[in-house]
């Protein structure tokens, strides 16, 4: 794929670690405001030259990095418009819940072990006691000279761990109007109650939720599974995808009067992938809850399937280990086996995939997917129509840690592609530049790259938002 070269241009230094970029336009207003939001819970527009705050919620935001060195995935983690904003001022936020700490599902580390069926069969008991935090979707207004408030909650979610949350975890359907969720497997390592899988967890799931409907159940109850939810809300949400492990958003991108849905998956030891996907059938939870009271085989064929945890993109899910004669080498055993041989047929091949470690000289080793964006405009013309991505740091034993822009196309029937690294100008000096987010205006002819100088969302204000435009601009 030919190489391509970008320049990154400051928008906004010393922020918090963004987690959401985007834009809007405010009602009464005729430009897009560029809207940041941070994963501790401040929500800025960048206005007419305006930096200025639109939302605080830090007080409603779970206490961040505290038990777990600085480093955390929860948070502010999803901000959507509705398609509707500038009229009706409605938009949607979906953070962790200040107060809701819980032990967690469990506190140690866990690698499933082939050779002990008991770490390949656990199940998430006493889901009551045993969890790690609350997350909530909630929906806001902006009331004409006002300030932003709350108006209802949409779902309280229970989730095991304190990673696999999602990031960039909400968006409106330009297909159906709806609001979309992306939910991550719900941590740990290695989905270990396969809670992706499961048709009736909340987690791993791609959802779609119709805000138009009303479901007058006020607050709604903390759930894991679907069927614990009341009808009402049931009949609001229709899942569109499983097999999930941790998320950054979904992206569309109209092609020929079709939109090629953009989702990527993170990667647990080996590698990280990108899917693309046109045609799904959406189906209702109502569906999912009524098949189960029935007893009778739920229909998921066309349900979307990213694999997980059977498959880590193309690769059978594994568990590396050192070989004893030469800790230089590591041999991967398959995890789960008979996860692999189920879903093998059933589950959507990756549209690109990139590797932990890759010793091809145009290709790189990554650590983490974080951002996944179509872009349609044409001032970077060699990018048209493509799908760009990001990566946390190049994995490297050189030092200060450097982030990693990339691109792929599109190719009829979304089949696999190569991708190509994208060339930055932007010098960071010594301090280290991962990079956490990823973001787009409106019809997507902007992109918006977002830098932390850590990994920790403990460390304060080393955030940094750039506009990516053409080199030599």
């Amino acid at each position: 794929m030919k190489k391509v070269k970008v320049r990154l241009r400051p928008i906004v230094n010393r922020i918090n670690m963004p987690t959401v970029i985007k834009t809007t336009i405010f009602p009464g207003d005729s430009v897009e405001s560029i809207i940041v939001a941070t994963q501790v819970g401040e929500i800025f527009y960048m206005r007419h030259g305006v930096i200025g705050t639109f939302a605080d919620i830090r007080q409603q935001v779970l206490k961040l990095g505290g038990t777990s060195g600085g480093y955390d995935e929860r948070g502010l983690l999803g901000l959507a418009f509705h398609p509707q904003f500038y009229y009706n001022g409605l938009f949607y936020l979906h953070y962790s819940v200040a107060g809701t700490q819980g032990p967690a599902a469990f506190s140690e580390s866990f690698k499933p072990n082939p050779c002990d069926p008991g770490t390949l069969n656990l199940q998430w008991t006493d889901r009551e006691q045993q969890y790690d935090h609350i997350d909530t979707v909630e929906e806001w207004i902006l009331p004409l000279n006002g300030q932003p408030q709350m108006r209802r909650t949409l779902l309280h979610i229970r989730r095991p761990f304190l990673n696999h949350n999602g990031v960039n975890s909400l968006n409106f359907s330009p297909e159906t109007g709806r609001l979309v969720l992306t939910t991550g497997d719900g941590g740990s390592a290695y989905d270990p109650f396969n809670l992706s899988q499961n048709m009736m967890e909340i987690a791993g799931k791609i959802i779609e939720i119709d805000v138009a409907m009303h479901a007058f159940t006020e607050p709604p109850p903390v759930v894991t599974r679907f069927n614990e939810l009341p009808v009402p809300i049931q009949e609001t949400l229709t899942v569109i995808a499983k097999g999930v492990r941790n998320i950054p958003g979904i992206s569309y991108q109209r092609f020929n009067n079709k939109y090629v849905k953009y989702a990527g998956n993170v990667g647990q030891e080996l590698i990280e992938s990108v899917f693309s996907f046109v045609h799904y059938q959406p189906i209702p939870v109502t569906q999912i809850v009524q098949a189960s009271i029935m007893g009778s085989e739920l229909d998921q064929e066309e349900c979307i399937n990213l694999g997980w945890r059977g498959w880590e993109g193309v690769l059978p899910t594994s568990v590396p280990r050192d070989c004893p004669a030469n800790a230089m080498l590591n041999e991967k055993n398959i995890a789960y086996y008979d996860e692999a041989l189920k879903t093998s047929v059933l589950r959507l091949q990756p549209l690109t995939s990139y590797y932990h470690e890759d010793p091809r000289p145009d290709k790189f080793g990554g650590i983490a997917l974080t951002g996944v964006q179509a872009y349609s405009g044409n001032e970077i013309p060699d990018l048209r129509g493509s799908v760009v991505f990001t990566d946390l740091a190049r994995k490297q034993a050189i030092s200060p840690a450097r982030g990693v822009l990339a691109y792929t196309k599109v190719k009829a029937g979304c089949s696999p592609n190569d991708y190509s690294v994208i060339e930055t100008d932007y010098n960071f000096g010594s301090q280290a530049a991962y990079y956490v987010g990823l973001g787009a205006n409106l019809n997507q002819t902007r992109l918006y790259l977002g830098v932390y100088g850590s990994m920790k969302v403990a460390d304060s204000n080393l955030g940094n938002v750039f506009e990516i435009v053409p080199w030599g601009s």
